[in-house]
């Protein structure tokens, strides 16, 4: 079963969702892409901003993406609706209602990170592969922030956000511990990378979309739950949001951490090279 989604449903986390998927396109989903005719699973689509990204890049493709929200599903397919290879279905991560070997890939992006048995999810979703399937996870660390000018209180203000998807079951350092769970799960050619997004004057479009409107906005909702738990004072937080808007001034810069990890479910005959869509 998923943990509770410490982000919340509202509009504004959708425009969020939808600030990042946008500004990491690139970035993330470099490598990634999928045969005319291949069935694919999304598990966790959210409100489809992956999902919009994923199937344009593969147009012939069939995809199921399947999310436990109703409401974001809801939102999935209005905001996707132009897209005719993509089915959305309601279902838990954890418990799939599709058979064995069903599909010939699988896609997960910041989904492990809200969910209490993350290997568990790994696992339902590898049982879905065909035998040589691929899977695809992409993963944040939370833990793996950089900024200029250095300031506690905004790491302060960034550990109140792990705190609390903690208690709610989850984990946003969970990136680090991508190998070792794809690993587990029995998954074979294994491969993580990071992709770490960096952001400078440079780089305006990053610090405003992904450094402003997408990190700093994340932690900056949390403010009335760590306050109510008692993780941090209000001026400290408030310290801390202040300084990550800081960061994205002429002087600043900002850098984050993703994993992007591949593997294989096994085979009795696993075919050598690369994976069809890395």
């Amino acid at each position: 079963m998923a943990g509770d989604y410490v982000h919340g449903y509202d509009a504004a986390a959708g425009i969020r969702l939808a600030d990042q998927a946008n500004a990491l396109a690139a970035l993330l989903h470099d490598g990634t892409k999928y045969r005319a005719g291949d069935r694919v699973l999304e598990a966790g689509c959210g409100v489809g901003s992956q999902t919009e990204i994923l199937a344009a890049r593969s147009p012939a493709t069939a995809f199921t993406s399947i999310d436990i929200n109703e409401a974001s599903l809801a939102e999935a397919r209005r905001h996707c609706g132009h897209l005719a290879n993509v089915t959305f279905r309601q279902a838990d991560v954890t418990d799939l209602p599709f058979e064995d070997g069903a599909y010939d890939h699988a896609f997960l992006c910041f989904v492990l990170e809200h969910i209490a048995d993350p290997l568990r999810a790994l696992r339902e979703v590898t049982r879905t592969l065909r035998p040589g399937g691929s899977i695809t996870v992409i993963e944040g660390d939370h833990g793996s922030v950089l900024m200029h000018p250095e300031n506690t209180a905004a790491h302060d203000a960034i550990s109140c956000q792990v705190a609390l998807q903690r208690e709610a079951g989850g984990d946003a350092l969970i990136g680090r511990r991508l190998y070792p769970l794809m690993t587990a799960t029995g998954l074979v050619e294994v491969r993580v990378e990071p992709r770490q997004v960096y952001a400078d004057d440079g780089h305006r479009d990053l610090a405003d979309a992904f450094t402003r409107r997408t990190f700093t906005a994340m932690i900056e909702g949390v403010r009335s739950a760590a306050l109510s738990r008692r993780l941090i004072d209000a001026a400290r937080f408030d310290e801390g949001i202040e300084a990550l808007r800081r960061t994205t001034q002429a002087d600043g810069t900002f850098a984050y951490t993703f994993f992007k990890g591949v593997g294989r479910r096994p085979a009795a005959s696993l075919q050598t090279g690369p994976l069809v869509h890395d």
